[in-house]
């Protein structure tokens, strides 16, 4: 039998990670996954995804904005398993590169189910769910990710009736498609099928499309997809989804009324849930809260002594970044070194479809609704020079300050390379910036960038170029 200092049981962006620093510090480390390293983010999810929305994005700019650029052509088509190919070529590539990764850092590796039999056991199973091996280990860090949501009235088939998995790798381009669910994976996919000529409608339960994002924002991007010909149903419930010879037929109930729609494809994209069945939590005594780990989030540690657990598993927020944070900080911990907390009030959340859409801390509702007084700078990508310059104006930046001390509460951006400007208010947020700080900051000419400190500037009455 081998034994270990450290089991994870789990490769995906939270496992690997923690392996890897594991390994880093000395710990004889396993990782172990059925799949290949990377987890649902590097091969059905995070990566894969964005080279789809890269490939709509070009496809975009060059079927309705290339005579603004000054580019013609005859014909301009789309080879759609070409754009499939690539994306899963991309995925498999990186996948690669971490099991590289984990081998450069001299942490074993095993591919299979497991299941643990003590807290310091853990027996190794086949695709038929025969034991085939069992290690011991000090420590044993469960990161066994989360799955689709699946709900009665959307029964998924994985066939006519999908979750992002098969969105992804569809043998063909659907004519039509509906897509319950307008957080960030249903808003990305609706984007990139839509851009491709499919027939998109958007339903959400609740009044708004990204829901969790500031209002301001959820309508400009709502107002963006409907212009490229998406329908959007919010306030709506799903009744049913039942699929039939022609297609799949939905039944939504919406201000009271019942309203009947058809689709090639339905996608469900609803939320997740954890996976912790099968894998021995239960007769280990691990406590499990709505379907997720239970877990001190000042080590990770589980209510059995030696047994932590870390991402998507634990609950929200259910991000990859999220997930490698707790990782190393479980890991460092566990080492006995100083590592300063997940700080989940400052974790920016990002969509990628075009507008992109990122956020940090309070949206304007939240941050009134905890009694502050604001200051609140928004400054649209129209009064930019660059975005004039590269053709994409839509947007704004949006920040929120404390009125009393001026302090960053918030930062919303919907525009062009949002995900990658939000890095910067990340930053800010952790090192405590003022509006000052960021109006005083020498930003460079001519960047997207600009529009932070002229939105600072903004909420202060400074701004020079609006």
């Amino acid at each position: 039998m081998s034994k270990y200092d450290l089991a994870i049981l789990g490769g995906g962006p939270g496992g690997y990670v923690a392996a890897i620093r594991a390994g880093q510090l000395g710990l004889k480390t396993v990782v172990i996954d059925k799949d290949n390293l990377g987890g649902i983010c590097l091969n059905w999810g995070c990566i894969p995804t964005k080279s789809l929305l890269k490939n709509a994005e070009i496809y975009d700019t060059l079927s309705n904005h290339s005579g603004d650029f000054g580019i013609s052509f005859k014909e301009l088509s789309i080879d759609f398993s070409k754009v499939i190919k690539r994306s899963r070529d991309i995925s498999e590539k990186i996948s690669k590169n971490v099991e590289m990764l984990v081998k450069k850092n001299k942490v074993d590796r095993i591919r299979g189910f497991v299941k643990l039999s003590s807290k310091n056991t853990i027996d190794i199973l086949d695709n038929d769910g025969k034991k085939t091996s069992t290690i011991e280990a000090d420590k044993i860090i469960i990161a066994t990710g989360a799955r689709p949501r699946n709900v009665p009235s959307i029964p998924v088939d994985r066939k006519d009736i999908i979750t992002s998995s098969e969105a992804m790798n569809l043998p063909e381009m659907p004519s039509s498609l509906i897509v319950v669910g307008a957080g960030a994976i249903g808003i990305e996919f609706a984007y990139f099928y839509s851009v491709l000529g499919t027939k998109v409608t958007i339903i959400e339960m609740l009044d708004r499309i990204l829901p969790v994002e500031d209002r301001e924002v959820s309508e400009t991007l709502a107002k963006s997809f409907k212009k490229r010909g998406v329908e959007i149903h919010t306030g709506a419930v799903v009744e049913s989804a039942k699929p039939g010879k022609d297609g799949v037929t939905v039944t939504i109930t919406k201000d009271g009324k019942k309203i009947e729609m058809k689709a090639d494809k339905v996608l469900s994209a609803i939320g997740v849930t954890g996976n912790i069945e099968g894998i021995g939590l239960e007769e280990l005594g691990i406590e499990i809260f709505k379907n997720h780990i239970k877990v001190d989030k000042k080590d990770y540690s589980t209510n059995v002594a030696g047994v932590y657990a870390i991402g998507d598993v634990i609950g929200p927020p259910w991000l990859a970044h999220v997930a490698s944070a707790e990782g190393l900080h479980c890991i460092e911990t566990i080492k006995g070194l100083h590592s300063t907390p997940v700080d989940y009030g400052n974790i920016p959340g990002c969509t990628y479809c075009q507008p992109q859409v990122a956020s940090i801390g309070l949206t304007e509702e939240q941050a009134k609704e905890k009694g502050y007084k604001l200051k609140i700078g928004k400054f649209p990508f129209m009064a930019s020079g660059k975005a004039f310059a590269i053709g994409e104006r839509d947007g704004f930046v949006k920040l929120i300050f404390d009125e009393e001390y001026g302090e960053l509460l918030g930062a919303h951006i919907v525009g062009s390379e949002a995900t990658e400007m939000i890095a910067e208010l990340a930053i800010a947020r952790t090192l405590e910036a003022t509006y000052e700080t960021i109006i005083k900051t020498v930003h460079a000419h001519p960047t997207l960038s600009e529009s932070v400190m002229e939105a600072a500037a903004m909420a202060y009455g400074e701004a020079i170029h609006i």
